[in-house]
């Protein structure tokens, strides 16, 4: 009899079946399938599009692979287990795998979160303090400074190894508040606080100084075309007055023609000048190939017309680039917030416990959707990856291509 009761109260502490969310379940069964299945193809495509394209091996591009381990422990690995719970409304793999499982999924999370700290503020750097950037993210300090995500996140979340236990409404293992009290209160504020709103603020000083650099290379062509008409209007003059000869405009049209082009020459530079920034971090970051940054050596003599103007399309496809790139980085930013809020907001505004279950189901299940909508984030805004997973997934059905073709030959 003791025997059963004990086992019974098991069962109560490991299930979280309720009348109100069996039908749920089938629903967050298929989602999380779903999840699984794009999210670890997707984080697969991620990792081999950076290990097979040179193009894509960047030292921000290093940053999103790690992203995408983050995403890919939780997807292929976290992401089953929890499934089977929802499908069977019950925790059956006992309480040491509870707490591993609770473990491995908040350090899934810290380590995005701290990811994309570092991407957001990898970017800042580049743009508006090149000198900086360079030396934080040389290639030694980039692997020092994954390692230390990884690293930060164990030892933060290690603490509370004993707290870990099957929360019943949201059919998963997490971090019992009461135990640890205050500590989760303070994680929970240190990486989604202060970390998140670490990034937002890098972002709008990206903004910023994007506006800055815009407003001043905008003053600087307005005041080109002022200087370029003012000596079109005296020549207008000249020659309305009847004093010029023939030989006089012939020589003045040659000026005029070499005045030009000196002009086209300086306002070339001073664009290059302003959009440095833009430019030289588009080399490093936006994945141009080697062949689509055409470099000149200096010449003495004035750049031609067609040249001068060729240079400025590059500059102002690198500066177009850069801003997709980085509205990229924001996108998935942005993701990450849209997808933790909603659970966030309830647990902090439900502190007795009084909403519905199933609306805690659907706030977590929300979360599950980070971990697979980045590559997908990666396919629509980034050229480079777009066209490396075409490359993969052409490899990939290339066998299934030829056995077709066989089978039509012989039929």
């Amino acid at each position: 009899m003791m025997m059963n009761h004990t086992n019974l109260t098991e069962d109560d502490l490991f299930s979280c079946y309720s009348p109100s969310v069996v039908g749920y379940r089938y629903f967050a069964v298929l989602w999380g399938c779903a999840v699984t299945i794009i999210g670890t193809v997707g984080n697969l495509m991620t990792i081999l599009a950076f290990a097979i394209d040179p193009h894509l091996r960047t030292r921000f591009n290093v940053l999103i692979v790690n992203l995408a381990l983050a995403d890919l422990l939780y997807c292929t690995i976290l992401q089953p287990i929890l499934v089977d719970s929802y499908l069977h409304l019950r925790w059956r793999i006992g309480q040491l795998w509870c707490r591993i499982v609770g473990l491995l999924v908040f350090l899934s999370n810290s380590v995005s979160i701290i990811t994309l700290c570092l991407i957001a503020g990898g970017r800042y750097l580049m743009i508006a303090k090149r000198a900086v950037f360079d030396r934080v993210f040389s290639d030694r300090c980039l692997s020092l400074l994954i390692i230390s995500a990884w690293t930060l996140g164990l030892v933060s979340l290690g603490p509370l190894w004993p707290g870990y236990m099957f929360v019943p409404k949201v059919c998963l293992c997490s971090i019992d508040r009461q135990t640890f009290h205050p500590y989760p209160t303070i994680l929970l504020f240190f990486y989604f606080f202060v970390g998140l709103g670490c990034v937002g603020t890098f972002y709008l000083l990206i903004y910023r100084h994007v506006q800055i650099t815009s407003q001043a290379l905008l003053r600087y062509r307005f005041s080109r075309r002022s200087s370029r008409k003012k000596p079109a209007s005296s020549a207008q003059d000249i020659n309305a007055s009847g004093v010029e000869s023939s030989v006089t405009n012939t020589s003045s049209c040659e000026m005029s023609h070499q005045a030009q082009l000196a002009k086209n020459t300086v306002e070339i530079n001073c664009e290059k000048s302003l959009q440095s920034s833009y430019s030289y971090a588009t080399a490093e970051s936006a994945n141009k190939s080697p062949p689509d940054i055409v470099t000149t050596p200096p010449s003495p003599t004035p750049a031609p017309t067609n040249a001068a103007s060729s240079s400025h399309c590059t500059a102002s496809g690198d500066d177009k680039e850069m801003k997709h790139v980085t509205r990229m980085c924001l996108a998935v930013f942005m993701g990450f917030v849209c997808c933790f809020v909603p659970f966030l907001i309830i647990n902090i505004a439900d502190k007795h416990d009084h909403a519905p279950r199933v609306l805690y189901m659907i706030c977590r299940n929300l979360t599950w959707l980070n971990s697979c909508i980045n590559p997908v984030l990666y396919a629509v805004m980034n050229r480079q990856f777009r066209q490396a997973y075409h490359v993969l997934l052409t490899r990939a059905a290339a066998p299934f291509t030829c056995l077709w073709n066989l089978k039509r030959q012989f039929s």
